[in-house]
């Protein structure tokens, strides 16, 4: 009878019920703390069904909340029961109802007999800590709490404010260094007793009764001043999220459990029936001996947080989506857009699709429909070409695109046409984005059509206004994207060589020098156009420099062939 265990319940008495027989059937006195929470009738119930056994105890019921002085004074009165009627218990280890041994008892008895003066209890100095959650680390012993963080958050919060503001600053019991750490524990009965029956303990007590979450911290202060050998860590396995929140251990993290290679685990669902089965078993149906390491999964658990946290890229989630930058990248994968190409070259589309094997849309935010490559009405992960679906939300309907064609190279054409809504600038911002721009040349369509010179205009000063508002975003210090931006006048002087550059980023299926460039339009009298346009009062500026007569656009000056001197 080396070994006894004080368990504090308040829930699921059929499976405290189990593991309280479990442990007792090996040998261990177990001291049972219920939650004064916990109606009578649920209680009396509980403490029959286990009347059977000699030595289990109940001890006096305190009221346990989260983060209060309760939990503290609950193991206290049941350790104290513990060490009074089991003298010869050696180790007195503190578990919950939801704790599940992994191996057999014998094991953990017979390991804590080879460590007689070992106290193990997790302890670290405030400044060591890294999981304290909410912003309290060294305050948390010098202000005081005297509201529920869980019922009364707007009052501990606002309590929390008034003694920053005033600077309160209560005083830490001379001798004290506070530590804090997990709450489950395996003291010595001497390191036990001292902390029980310290002269000092009622001011120590007074302390940490207004300190928040005093279970963590009062055995792992106490504990530095008695124990003679102390290693800090638990021989419960508990893990806890970003949050601070535990994880729950299910069925289907049997071989998880198995892997840890630890004697306790908290916090198991209780419906979880193959781990009590797994687990509750004989010699021979457990786990071989071997020392604990829960580092051999803390990788898992690292690798779940981080999913949880960030994501996959380009996957936006409910935990994530409402806040801006919590997303693990903007968008899935790379992505190309082309602005103003399509108004300058005939059957650019085919050409670029043929050029770069990727697939290649037209205006995926045209008014009137997304314009998806092909003529679709209806892309990978049932994208609708409606205007009206896409609308709804412009940006999610580009990040679901390009997550549900992963692996495959997205083009799309923009234009000021288009919706523009936020997307120029989350286009921007996105570092997955290539951005190519030939600025003005949204007056092709213009120049080649039968409207009337007013209107012409009219429309001419919209277009320009809105290409210059994403030009602006396009040259913003926030723009993150590879953006290139040609005026008109310059990129039709020499299209070759911006087009290849093009290619070359994108990745072509078989990399080669262009021997030719989609066929550009007819822009013979775009020139006189542009000072039509000026004479009308419009400054079409966005173009660049284009004489009003001379030698047709779109062709190099034609030059002397270059010859040696000697």
């Amino acid at each position: 009878m080396s070994l006894g265990v004080v368990m504090l319940v308040h829930t699921a008495f059929k499976r405290a019920e189990q593991v309280a027989r479990h442990w007792a059937n090996a040998g261990c006195p177990v001291v049972i703390h219920v939650d004064r929470n916990v109606v009578a009738k649920s209680y009396k119930a509980f403490v029959a069904a286990l009347a059977d056994v000699d030595h289990i105890r109940f001890s006096r019921r305190y009221r346990c909340e989260w983060g209060t002085w309760g939990i503290v004074a609950a193991s206290q009165t049941a350790s104290e029961k513990m060490l009074r009627d089991f003298p010869d218990v050696q180790h007195v280890y503190l578990a919950s109802g939801s704790c599940l041994p992994l191996r057999p008892i014998e094991e953990l008895i017979d390991y804590l007999a080879a460590r007689p003066r070992t106290d193990f209890i997790e302890s670290a100095t405030t400044m060591d800590v890294p999981w304290t959650v909410g912003g309290l680390d060294q305050e948390r012993f010098t202000l005081h709490f005297p509201f529920s963080w869980r019922r009364h958050r707007f009052l501990f919060d606002r309590f929390v404010q008034i003694q920053r503001l005033i600077g309160t600053k209560r005083m830490i019991p001379s001798g004290l260094r506070p530590h804090m750490g997990s709450q489950w524990w395996c003291l010595t009965r001497q390191t036990l007793t001292a902390i029980l029956q310290d002269p000092d303990r009622a001011t120590y007590d007074d302390f940490f009764r207004r300190v928040w979450i005093p279970d963590e911290s009062y055995y792992q202060t106490l504990a530095r001043l008695y124990s003679r050998e102390l290693e800090s860590r638990s021989l419960t396995l508990s893990k806890f999220d970003f949050q601070g929140k535990p994880h729950i251990f299910y069925d289907d993290h049997l071989q998880l459990l198995r892997r840890s290679d630890c004697f306790v685990a908290r916090k198991i669902w209780p419906h979880a029936e193959l781990l009590y089965r797994a687990f509750l078993t004989d010699r021979a149906g457990a786990m071989s001996r071997t020392e604990p390491n829960p580092g051999k999964i803390d990788r898992i658990f690292a690798k779940a947080v981080d999913r949880r946290t960030r994501g996959r890229p380009g996957l936006y989630m409910h935990s994530r989506f409402p806040n801006e930058n919590w997303e693990n990248g903007v968008t899935a994968g790379p992505y190309s857009v082309f602005q103003g190409f399509a108004e300058l070259f005939d059957d650019f589309e085919p050409w670029l699709a043929r050029a770069t094997g990727s697939r290649v849309h037209g205006h995926l935010f045209a008014p009137e429909k997304a314009e998806f490559a092909e003529g679709e009405e209806v892309i990978h992960g049932g994208l609708a070409a409606s205007a009206e679906i896409r609308d709804a939300n412009p940006w999610a309907f580009l990040t679901n695109l390009i997550w549900n064609t992963r692996g495959e190279r997205q083009c799309f054409q923009f234009g000021p046409h288009d919706t523009q809504d936020d997307v120029i600038w989350n286009i921007a911002k996105d570092p997955n984005a290539q951005i190519s721009v030939v600025s003005g040349a949204w007056a092709v369509p213009l120049f080649n059509s039968n409207l009337d010179f007013a209107t012409i205009r009219r429309a001419a000063a919209k277009l320009q206004k809105i290409e210059a508002d994403s030009l602006d975003a396009y040259r913003s210090p926030y723009a993150k994207a590879h953006i290139r931006i040609w005026t008109m006048a310059e990129f039709i002087e020499a299209p070759m060589e911006p087009l290849q550059s093009i290619i070359d980023e994108i990745g072509a299926r078989n990399p080669r020098r262009l021997a030719e460039v989609p066929k550009m339009r007819d822009l013979t009298g775009f020139g006189q156009f542009l000072q039509n346009l000026k004479n009308q009062g419009m400054h079409p500026y966005l173009m660049g420099d284009f004489p009003v007569e001379g030698r047709q656009l779109g062709q190099r000056p034609r030059t002397r062939k270059p010859y040696l001197v000697r």
